[in-house]
């Protein structure tokens, strides 16, 4: 893990209640911009999600970038922690990752499994684009 990324697991683990830990998650979520309607696509969609979910990866000076957008703010506050908790680190850093933030931060036990399944889809789809530009 980088320090990059243990020190947001960090700074959120100071909120002591998971749930108060789930509403910033969701409000930081909020302020985010949607993504624009030309990457709100399939090509875009995360399969397995029951929720729609657009994730779009993106790689500079070596290291990926991620955004993304969801229709439901909950599912659009874990799906941008993801993606921020994954950005800004090199591909094979995110291949040889094992921490799942999620988890880290005690944010999934009050999930459906439903729910827990689309976001194991996310997290393999920013695996999978790590792995596309593993030797890139």
């Amino acid at each position: 893990m980088t320090d990059r990324q243990q020190q947001l697991l960090d700074d959120l683990n100071l909120i002591e209640d998971a749930q108060e830990r789930l509403t910033i998650v969701v409000d930081r979520a909020r302020k985010l911009p949607p993504l624009p309607d030309t990457q709100r696509t399939d090509a875009h969609r995360v399969p397995g999600c029951v929720s729609q979910v657009w994730l779009v990866g993106e790689l500079r000076d070596g290291r990926c970038h991620f955004r993304c957008d969801a229709d439901g703010p909950l599912v659009k506050g874990l799906v941008a922690l993801l993606c921020d908790f994954f950005s800004h680190t090199a591909p094979a850093d995110i291949l040889a990752a094992d921490t799942d933030p999620l988890a880290a931060l005690d944010l999934l036990k009050n999930l459906s499994p439903t729910r827990r399944n689309g976001l194991a889809a996310v997290r393999a789809a920013i695996k999978r684009f790590a792995h596309d530009h593993s030797a890139a």
